[in-house]
């Protein structure tokens, strides 16, 4: 297991390098961009801010408080609006003491803890007359402030706030892409059902029902595509479901539902969930939604009743390899019997706490944990574990509150970048009665608007085509304008559906196209393999939406062999046509349960 955590910090080392130098700009070691992914000291595991970067915008909040005490509305309404709008259009604001990070995310009274506590202590009193004013200040400006978490007695009263204002326009709604997975029959769909339409689960599959596709689906109650659900949150932080009576049976979830056109328009804020399939039988389909769906988070739904069995360990040890946060949910706990649930919740913080995964559990008893816990479990290798049931509704108000508060998945400037050229991944293709073409994908960098020329590819003999974007929709919602990390659909003009697939990149027509690979060199890990790998060897690759069959053409060790554990820098070539990769791009390739971990190193 060190020998695979070593490697993925050198791979995240050259994807890090990479990504800099392709951007064209200067940057310290490598290392330092490793600090959130690999290799982190004990004062980092445990979820403590770090002092120099909290160290500002904590100087902010104290000089708004300042202000508000001394009733400078006028000045505090500018630094609040400022202070909002540096952050993506919503802050959490807390008043009052903060709690160690330590002693409260290992479940622990903090009241009773009398030391580790930051932040400028007050009265009760201080803190609804605060609350009160920064209310008022806020509604001036347009915006909305949710209570998510107050105690105003015991020895340190508190408060946290949600500040957010409403976006200009659907097009800048903020949003969070969360993949979720586990194993067949742990509730993946029940809970995503009960979470975007509001009536609980009658334990027969009732709201599963209105996320299914097919009719085998229906049938069999298995998903078998990568279902795509979105949960809005509103600017004052509820989240914005249909108008169902909780007695509804099935047909009327399934009927009754909002548009995403609909909720789009009634949000502040957007988390896009991909239903993938637990079903080992669709272990492709999961993991090209992964790979290409760049997810903020992958949520491990894990039945309370089974434990974490079958695809659930595989789903783990994809997201790990990828380098995504995790969260788990222990579903169905209304069912299991208390001796089963101890088992379950035992064998989860065995897993997350082993050498593979190295990550702290946190389990989520409290709103305060939630809210604390959704702004430093990526940076710092926590694992937030939830206990929830969807036929009593027990747990679901904290992975809503969780959710609410993820920060967007487009704010991650390190990953999305507007100011670089234009660089769009297809997911998916349609053929659109009366449109044409429509392609959905995330765009890695730059912007695309309505009417720009593009260049799409490449084709199977390595060529770009061009054509002009006549439409656009986000969440299924016109728009004219997109930008790097947001997901999109795009329809192109006079483009028949046989010459798009999934795969393909689209960049703005310039005189140089980008350049289509078929032969790449990568290091490689080899995760398991039940015998030994050589030339000419075959494998499916999943390399960000690139999803293609390639062969190792040849290898740097000395045997001429690979097995299990081995490293080596391996010369790939695609079978059917060239792709669109760059150098740092991650990659996974498999051929049944046969995986291998990697990063491209060289173009040839």
């Amino acid at each position: 297991m060190s020998t695979l955590k070593s490697f993925q910090s050198e791979i995240q080392e050259i994807h890090a390098r990479e990504l800099a130098r392709q951007r064209g700009r200067a940057r310290g070691p490598a290392a330092t961009t490793t600090r959130n992914v690999q290799g982190l000291d004990e004062t980092s595991i445990t979820g403590e801010p770090p002092p120099s970067r909290a160290a500002g915008v904590e100087d902010e909040v104290d000089a708004v408080l300042a202000l508000l005490s001394s009733h400078n509305y006028d000045r505090a309404r500018i630094s609040v609006a400022q202070l909002i709008t540096g952050h993506k259009g919503e802050y959490i604001f807390r008043i009052g003491s903060r709690p160690p990070h330590i002693p409260l995310f290992a479940g622990e009274n903090v009241d009773t803890v009398t030391t580790g506590w930051s932040g400028l202590p007050r009265t009760d009193v201080e803190v609804t007359s605060l609350r009160i004013s920064i209310n008022k200040v806020v509604d001036e400006l347009g915006g909305k402030v949710s209570v998510l978490f107050e105690t105003l007695n015991g020895p340190y009263p508190r408060a946290t706030l949600l500040l957010r204002l409403p976006p200009l326009s659907i097009a800048l709604v903020p949003e969070v892409r969360c993949a979720v997975v586990g194993n067949v029959d742990s509730g993946k769909s029940t809970t995503l059902g009960v979470l975007t339409r509001g009536p609980l689960d009658d334990g027969r599959g009732r709201a599963r029902v209105a996320l299914f596709r097919h009719k085998h689906e229906i049938e069999t109650g298995r998903t078998s595509s990568v279902g795509m659900e979105i949960l809005g949150f509103s600017t004052a932080g509820t989240p914005v479901l249909p108008n169902i009576p909780l007695s509804a049976d099935a047909d009327v979830i399934r009927r009754d539902k909002l548009g995403w056109d609909e909720i789009s328009a009634q949000s502040a804020k957007i988390v896009s969930f991909s239903d993938l399939a637990g079903h080992e039988r669709y272990l492709k389909t999961t993991l090209y939604g992964l790979t290409s769906g760049a997810p903020s988070c992958v949520i491990l739904m894990v039945g309370a009743n089974a434990g974490v069995i079958g695809m659930s360990k595989e789903h783990l040890a994809i997201a790990l390899a990828l380098s995504v946060p995790v969260i788990v949910c222990i579903t169905k706990i209304d069912m299991t019997p208390p001796n089963v649930l101890a088992e379950t919740t035992k064998q989860v913080v065995k897993i997350l706490k082993s050498p593979g995964c190295r990550k702290t559990p946190v389990f989520v008893n409290s709103m305060e944990v939630a809210i604390e816990s959704s702004q430093t479990f990526a940076e710092h290798k926590l694992c937030p574990i939830f206990r929830i049931s969807n036929v009593t509704g027990e747990g679901l108000d904290y992975i809503r509150t969780f959710l609410n508060l993820l920060p967007s998945s487009e704010a991650d400037t390190e990953t999305f970048a507007v100011d670089q050229p234009l660089e769009y991944s297809v997911t998916d293709v349609w053929s659109v009665p009366y449109v044409g073409t429509v392609v959905n994908g995330i765009l890695n960098s730059g912007s695309v608007k309505i009417g720009d020329p593009i260049l799409f590819g490449p084709d199977s003999n390595g060529h770009f085509q061009s054509t002009v974007v006549r439409s656009m929709q986000r969440k299924r919602a016109d728009v004219a304008t997109a930008e790097a990390g947001q997901c999109v659909a795009l329809a192109l003009k006079r483009v028949r559906r046989a010459a798009v697939r999934k795969g393909m990149v689209i960049a703005h027509k310039t005189d140089t196209p980008p350049k289509a690979t078929r032969q790449f060199e990568g290091q490689v890990l080899i995760l398991y393999h039940n015998t030994t790998m050589q030339t000419n060897y075959q494998a499916m690759l999943h390399c960000g939406a690139v999803r293609q069959t390639v062969r190792m053409i040849s290898m740097d060790n000395p045997e001429g062999i690979l097995r299990t554990g081995d490293r080596a820098t391996v010369q790939f070539e695609f079978i059917s046509h060239p792709e669109f990769v760059k150098v740092g791009m991650k990659l996974l390739f498999r051929e049944g349960k046969t995986k291998g971990l990697g990063v491209i190193t060289r173009l040839l």
